[in-house]
């Protein structure tokens, strides 16, 4: 499992115009079996997605291909997760 952190460098007002291209990407990854789960972080300063892909150069690619990084308005970092223990409803993070 990845975990993406994105972090917006441009004011709000430009991540919104990029959100909807944006939450289409997410949906589109998660009815392809790549997302698990995402959302904002608080205060919102970026969000956080945890993906299920076959290495980190797929993870890095998939990032890249985010609307709020083609558009610059954001920066993604993406860590390597290996949960060893995960609680009931959370299955997918052991992936």
């Amino acid at each position: 499992m990845f975990i993406l952190s994105l972090s917006y460098v441009a004011p709000l007002e430009e991540v919104d115009a990029l959100l909807e291209a944006h939450i289409a990407w997410l949906k589109q990854n998660h009815a392809e079996g790549r997302f698990q789960a995402w959302g904002r972080k608080i205060p919102r300063t970026g969000g956080m997605i945890f993906a299920t892909v076959g290495g980190r150069e797929e993870a890095e690619a998939l990032a890249a291909s985010d609307p709020f990084i083609i558009g610059g308005v954001a920066t993604v970092e993406v860590t390597e997760f290996r949960a060893t223990f995960a609680g009931a409803g959370l299955e997918a993070l052991g992936q």
